[in-house]
């Protein structure tokens, strides 16, 4: 059995609900094979939130950089998780909604520059997990992962599990699930192989996964273990976080406090009913999936590789305006498009023959 790297990559989809703040704990506990390092690379995220259900869809079109052949993450979740495979179709589709509009100019003088609705899945056969035990409560291949929904009750059941089946473990592994097994939440294992078509600068891209699952406030899963010595090693240098959240209103992302989250909004609106329409066939959501009018918030952040001091949550900006992209200018110049001039230098050649002609 070949040893694999446990991550619980954030962005890869660890989803989970708020830590009580007098119980601190990580979010992710990264644990490469072989001492290998493994980090987030650039991610683009659909959050579909359904505010009437209480439930968030998660789509994570994800890479990460690697030095390792393969590698695993853990997922926790406060409740337990519908997986499925989702297509990849919908993210171009959303990007070309909020593409920057167009516009061109004349070239200044002497320039031709250019310029849910679901139903939750019940526990697998075997109820309630006993003490120091595992709960298999799904195990399924989805969207190239093979991955396993776990009820664990303890840290120690939970790492022993993971040497059972070939996942890297750790004493840090069982410190970083401790507050999510004591409160019940679901973990799901998955494993990546990073195949034959990783690239030469080390980035694995993974298939596109959706998490569907019950919370009561909306979160992109921010926080980790400080990443800068994996990214040094690794050579990655920057990375960018996307997200399209939908839901029924404009909404903004909230660190703590005293932290701000950086991301920015880049473009705010109402989706038409057919585009609306058209996103849910592409996720595999069936139709009543979140609300009936979808406002669509576009968020960009410069994600640094550094640790965090918590997890983003969402709720409803109380500004409540469209905004978009700046439009893209093409300059385009005089020797390429008719000029004015022209056509009068052009009317006078014709017409003043004719001129002189009719006085005669």
């Amino acid at each position: 059995m070949s040893r694999l790297g446990l991550l619980a990559l954030p962005v890869a989809a660890t989803l989970f609900a708020a830590v009580p703040t007098d119980r601190p704990a990580t979010a992710c506990c990264p644990a490469p094979p072989s001492g290998k390092p493994v980090v987030n690379a650039d991610q683009t995220v659909i959050l579909l939130w359904d505010a009437a259900n209480k439930t968030q869809h998660f789509i994570r079109k994800a890479s990460f950089k690697s030095d390792a052949d393969d590698f695993g993450f853990l997922i926790p979740s406060p409740s337990q998780p519908e997986l499925a495979e989702s297509g990849n179709d919908a993210f171009p589709t959303l990007q070309k909604l909020t593409e920057p509009a167009v516009i061109q100019q004349k070239a200044p003088s002497g320039d031709g520059g250019c310029g849910c609705g679901y139903k939750m899945a019940a526990p697998a056969a075997g109820g309630v997990a006993t003490p120091d035990t595992v709960n298999v409560l799904d195990r399924k291949l989805v969207a190239g992962f093979n991955a396993a929904v776990l009820e664990a009750t303890s840290a120690d059941a939970l790492t022993k599990w993971l040497k059972d089946n070939g996942y890297a473990y750790s004493p840090e592994i069982a410190v970083w699930a401790k507050p999510y097994i004591e409160q019940g939440w679901k973990v799901t294992a998955l494993k990546v192989a990073k195949g034959s078509d990783a690239k030469a600068d080390k980035t694995v891209a993974a298939s596109a996964l959706r998490l569907s699952f019950k919370t009561d406030r909306p979160l992109f899963p921010y926080r980790e273990p400080d990443p800068s010595s994996a990214a040094t090693q690794l050579g990655a240098t920057r990375r960018l976080l996307r997200i399209y959240f939908l839901a029924d209103a404009r909404y903004r992302g909230e660190l703590t406090k005293d932290v701000p989250w950086t991301g920015t909004v880049a473009w705010a609106g109402k989706l038409e009913a057919a585009d609306r329409e058209k996103v849910l066939g592409m996720l595999g959501l069936p139709a009543t999936s979140g609300p009936a009018e979808w406002y669509l918030t576009e968020f960009e952040h410069l994600w640094p590789y550094e640790a965090a001091p918590a997890d983003v949550y969402f709720s409803p900006d109380p500004r409540q305006m469209d905004a978009r992209r700046q439009p893209i200018v093409q300059y385009v110049s005089a020797a390429s498009r008719p000029d004015g001039t022209a056509f009068l230098i052009v009317g006078a050649l014709v017409l003043l023959p004719l001129v002189s002609r009719w006085r005669r």
